[in-house]
């Protein structure tokens, strides 16, 4: 089913230059003192919306959970301090209900909710006919159903600037990250949900603020269309995600650093080239479907033969030793161990049904 979900420069807020949205603030409302301090100290000419974690949902009992409904008061000071308008996290109908109260410019949905169609749909109903953005983070495990389906529940509810939230995905390899980021997931999303603004929270898949800079400008290198950047007055001291947050002089800097890109070039001769590369691709792209189905081919015969004779299909050994003479000549030829072993391994699935 389609949607026309509002582009971005068309939200009515203050946005970065070229259109990039960018949502910073603190992990959490901690005191009115860090709010007030963090929000005074923010490049208010960059920010679309100051975020605050009110509630916070915590994996174990007893660590901070947020100042709950106490911590409005705070942004709507802040707000009117700063010009700043402000964004929380909700997780349930009661969350909405109260951050509407108080007057909320933006609500974002977290990954620990996305992963459960019955909060979300909750939260879906208690903002009906409400017209204000909603930001929908990536469920904490790499199920693009799930995403979508979040999307799909607020964009039901009549609501129009709906935007995603790249944050990664936990428990899967995810390197020298806190989380996975999990960049093919939010591509094939930007596939199936063309007209839906995309943006990233490089903090979360980073987990440390040294790796924020570097995520940021990948997130822009594949066209996002904004960053969510947890920033706190004095990191060390902050009460949840303390290594990741950066200081407001620090977000400053990285904005300064972050090259920006359009997804076509006005100098002709780059773009003649562009061009004449990506021809190339799609000659190469062509070439590697019909060996594919060549391969595909050899192996229906190969299983009418083990079928004749009484030969399994699944022969481990060989398998083995196909996979190991691939990565070897991947190896030689520059190429990843592990992207070649991802591909022969769905080369041998398929290979497998073919032949049964």
């Amino acid at each position: 089913m389609p949607y026309d979900f509002t582009p971005i420069p068309k939200w009515g807020v203050q946005l970065t230059s070229r259109q990039r949205m960018l949502i910073a603030g603190p992990c959490s409302a901690e005191t009115e003192e860090q709010l007030l301090a963090t929000a005074r100290a923010l490049p208010k000419e960059q920010i679309a919306f100051l975020r605050a974690g009110v509630w916070k949902p915590r994996t174990r009992p007893g660590t901070f959970e947020g100042a709950g409904e106490a911590a409005f008061d705070w942004l709507v000071h802040a707000k009117a301090e700063t010009g700043l308008p402000f964004a929380v996290e909700v997780a349930n109908a009661k969350h909405v209900e109260v951050a509407l109260a108080h007057g909320v410019d933006a609500i974002w949905i977290g990954a620990r909710t996305t992963v459960t169609p019955f909060a979300v749909q909750e939260i879906a109903d208690a903002i009906h006919g409400v017209d204000i953005p909603v930001f929908v983070k990536n469920p904490v495990n790499p199920d693009l159903e799930l995403w979508i389906g979040a999307i799909e529940r607020i964009a039901q509810a009549g609501v129009k600037r709906v935007a995603a939230i790249l944050r990664g995905c936990s428990g899967i390899a995810s390197g020298k990250y806190r989380n996975a980021p999990a960049w093919n997931l939010a591509i094939e999303l930007k596939r199936r949900l063309p007209s839906l603004p995309c943006l990233c929270d490089p903090s979360h898949i980073a987990g440390d603020a040294s790796f924020v800079q570097e995520i940021a400008q990948q997130a822009l290198n594949l066209d996002f269309q904004g960053l969510m950047i947890e920033t706190h007055i004095d990191p060390s001291a902050a009460l949840s995600d303390s290594k990741q947050q950066l200081t407001p002089e620090q977000l400053r800097m990285l904005m300064q650093k972050l090259v920006l890109r359009d997804q076509t070039s006005e100098n002709l001769e780059g773009q003649l080239k562009l061009d004449e590369l990506r021809l190339a691709i799609d000659q190469l792209d062509t070439t590697l479907l019909t060996t594919l189905a060549h391969r595909m081919r050899i192996s229906r015969e190969i299983g009418d033969l083990k079928r004749d004779n009484s030969i399994t299909v699944l022969q481990t050994s060989r398998w083995e030793k196909v996979l190991a003479k691939a990565i070897e000549h991947g190896k030689q030829l520059g190429l990843g161990e592990d992207f070649v072993t991802d591909i022969f391994n769905r080369i041998h699935l398929e290979s497998i049904a073919q032949q049964q």
